[in-house]
C-alpha cells in the first residue's frame, strides 16, 4: 500500500465513529480522526459520521457526583482505581491539546446530549454535528458542567447555533431517541461495547483511540482496497 496508490483511488470512504460523550478516549478519537482524515491525499472524499452509544445508560441523571467518587464506586469502593483511570487518560489527551478537569468534572447520563447531537446532523449536517459534539465533550471535560441538566444543554445548544425553541422542544420529548437508539444497536450487532470504535466503508473496523497514523493507515487502506 503507498500514498501514491491511495492518492489515484477513486474510492469514497463513510468513516463511522461511534463514541460515547462523557468517554474521554471518545474525545482523543474525535481529534485524531479529524486531524487523519486533513492529512490523507482525497479529504474531501472522506465523510466522518459520528454515531451514538453510550457506555453507561443507566447513569441516574443529576446529583452532581464527582467522575472520581462515580468510578471509586464502580470499582467497588477502590479511590486509587479512579485516580489511575482519570491519570492515564489525561496523559493519553495531553499530545491532543485536550484538558480533563477532574477536580470539576462531574457524572452525566449521557442520553439527552446524544439527542440533541442528533438533531444538530439534521438541522446543519455533519459540520454542526461535530461542532455540539466537541461542545458537549469540552463542557463535560473541561468545565465541569452537568451535561444532563437541560438547562446546561439548552445552553450550549444556543453556543453551538442550534435553534433555542427547537431544543427545547425535543428536551420536552423523546424526539431522536430512535436515532441514538438505532447507532447503539448497530454497535452491538457488530460487538461493540466500548468507545470509540471506527467502521470504514463498513467493513474495515478498529477500536479504542488509536494513532492519528494509524486512522491514516485505515483511511489508506480502504482507499487501495478495491484498486
Amino acid at each position: 500500500m503507498t500514498d501514491q496508490s491511495a492518492a489515484e483511488s477513486t474510492t469514497l470512504i463513510e468513516l463511522d465513529l461511534w463514541s460515547d460523550l462523557v468517554c474521554p478516549y471518545s474525545w482523543v478519537a474525535k481529534r485524531r480522526v479529524e486531524t487523519a482524515v486533513a492529512a490523507f491525499e482525497r479529504p474531501h472524499d472522506v465523510t466522518v459520521r459520528l454515531r451514538s452509544f453510550e457506555l453507561d445508560p443507566d447513569v441516574p441523571r443529576g446529583g452532581q457526583v464527582p467522575v472520581s467518587e462515580h468510578l471509586t464506586v464502580r470499582h467497588g469502593g477502590d479511590a486509587e482505581v479512579g485516580r489511575l483511570m482519570n491519570a492515564r487518560a489525561s496523559e493519553v489527551a495531553e499530545a491532543d491539546d485536550l484538558y480533563f478537569d477532574w477536580d470539576r468534572a462531574v457524572r452525566a447520563n449521557s442520553f439527552d446530549a446524544h439527542r440533541l447531537c442528533a438533531l444538530a446532523g439534521e438541522m446543519g449536517g455533519p459540520a454542526l454535528r461535530s461542532a455540539a459534539v466537541e461542545r458537549f465533550q469540552s463542557a463535560h471535560f473541561s468545565e465541569g458542567l452537568a451535561i444532563d441538566d437541560h438547562e446546561v444543554l439548552q445552553r450550549l445548544s444556543a453556543e453551538c447555533g442550534l435553534d433555542e425553541r427547537r431544543v427545547s422542544a425535543v428536551l420536552a420529548s423523546d424526539e431522536y431517541a430512535d436515532r441514538v437508539r438505532t447507532d447503539e444497536q448497530q454497535a452491538r450487532s457488530m460487538g461493540v461495547t466500548s468507545t470509540p470504535f471506527v467502521v470504514a466503508n463498513a467493513y474495515a473496523a478498529v477500536s479504542g483511540a488509536r494513532s492519528v497514523d494509524d486512522y491514516l493507515a485505515l483511511l489508506r487502506g480502504v482507499a487501495t482496497a478495491t484498486v
